[in-house]
């Protein structure tokens, strides 16, 4: 070392190049690329990435060029981290569409068995006054879900009460038996209802009744029936408002109501001429228009009869009813999406890829370090301290150039006189406006 040149701040602490800041380099023109990137390494320092934390990107993976080509092997990792591009976005696009798919009402036809069956209980009118009943039956309405022969073996089992099914339901006993006040049992869905597997009815009587139920499915999303002229014309009954609309605009787009010049006109025919009862409407206009022409869907109407025959106590009688039903396949869409376990995996993955990356990149540094000394040891120890000087300066704000302002040459240079002259006009012109207020202020 020159005598008089500073010594590098940091010092050295063990061999040359171990555990120096990559994150601190800067090249001034040196010979060779790794003296370039070597010179300004702090010797014994740490990265702080612990500190530091920044969300780590696909970049920080890729190994460097001068990597690959001391390690020919290296292709092989790369080849994969090209794969796992892919795969990632593939994975992403499909978790993209099972969160369209998700939006959309996903379900599926099922049998739902229902079976009304009537007990029958005699009195006892010979018995003590105590124990004498009058004769009775009970009515009882369950239902249960039949299983899917086609469903797949991994299927999820939905075990759904029976009530969860209707809206309302209704059993109309004849008026004439049990009066216009008593021959009615009405059981409808509110908000705060609480489901059951089934629903009995107790009446006294001795004599069979007929009975009609009135089942009125809850579908979700809500369904409407439209008015006779529309259904005929669109061909759909009951179903839900989407599906109406969809159908109204296929029949818009095949007939060419649209009008050609505003194309937020349609231009009706006869037929909606009729239903509409207008020549002529704006699409903002149809769902109002609609709304008018949708129903409440018709009930399940079951007719039955109450027997109150001695000989055969119990009667039982099964309806199978058409009824939509969540997919099971959305329930695992969901825990797919929410499943996190192999996120966590994935992520503590990456993060050993990065700090193995991170290592690598750390140990290139320093063999190019290493590699600049081995090859010019005087010239990279010179161009490092001049490195580390700069360093210095710039981390602890020197105003100036220590180094040569301690040098006597640094004052004989040209601009010296020029400096000095400032120097004591700006020193005089200071003493003068102190001179100038403390007169002002004996003045006043």
């Amino acid at each position: 070392m020159a005598p008089g040149m500073p010594p590098p701040y940091g010092g050295m602490r063990g061999p040359m190049g171990q555990g120096m800041d990559s994150s601190r380099k800067r090249g001034h023109g040196h010979p060779s690329d790794a003296q370039k990137k070597g010179q300004s390494a702090t010797i014994g320092g740490g990265s702080g990435s612990s500190s530091a934390r920044k969300k780590k990107k696909m970049a920080d993976k890729v190994l460097p060029p001068r990597v690959r080509e001391l390690v020919p092997e290296s292709q092989a990792y790369m080849d994969l981290l090209a794969f796992e591009r892919k795969l990632d976005a593939t994975i992403m696009r499909k978790r993209l569409d099972i969160q369209e798919a998700l939006k959309r009402p996903m379900k599926q036809k099922r049998k739902l068995r229902v079976f009304i069956s009537n007990t029958y209980y005699p009195g006892k009118p010979d018995a003590d006054e105590e124990d004498a009943s009058v004769p009775s039956w009970e009515l009882r309405v369950e239902g249960r879900l039949l299983e899917d022969p086609n469903a797949p073996k991994y299927e999820i089992k939905q075990k759904r009460k029976f009530s969860s099914f209707f809206k309302s339901l209704v059993i109309e006993l004849d008026k004439e038996l049990y009066g216009p006040d008593n021959h009615l049992v009405e059981w409808h869905r509110t908000s705060t209802t609480t489901e059951t597997d089934g629903f009995q009815v107790k009446r006294p009587g001795s004599e069979n009744v007929k009975c009609t139920l009135l089942l009125l499915l809850d579908h979700q999303p809500p369904q409407y029936k439209l008015d006779p002229r529309l259904a005929r014309l669109l061909g759909v009954h009951t179903q839900t408002r989407p599906v109406i609309i969809n159908a109204l605009w296929q029949y818009i787009k095949t007939h060419s109501l649209q009008d050609s010049h505003e194309r937020e006109y349609i231009n009706n025919d006869k037929y909606f001429n009729q239903i509409f009862d207008c020549g002529r409407m704006k699409f903002s206009e149809i769902p109002q228009r609609l709304h008018q022409l949708l129903h409440a869907p018709d009930p399940i109407v079951i007719q039955h009869t109450i027997n109150v025959d001695t000989a055969e106590q119990k009667k039982t009688a099964c309806y199978d009813i058409d009824v939509e039903v969540d997919d099971t396949l959305k329930e695992q869409m969901k825990s797919f999406l929410l499943s996190t376990a192999s996120q966590q995996e994935i992520a503590t993955l990456d993060n050993k890829i990065h700090e193995t990356v991170e290592t690598i990149n750390q140990l290139k540094v320093q063999r190019e370090f290493m590699l600049g000394f081995a090859r010019d040891p005087q010239n990279f120890i010179s161009e490092w301290l001049v490195s580390q000087s700069m360093d210095l300066k710039t981390m602890t704000d020197v105003v100036g150039n220590p180094e040569e302002e301690r040098r006597s040459d640094f004052y004989f240079k040209p601009w010296a006189q020029e400096a000095v002259r400032r120097y004591f006009y700006s020193k005089v012109q200071q003493r003068r406006a102190e001179l100038e207020q403390a007169l002002g202020i004996r003045n006043t």
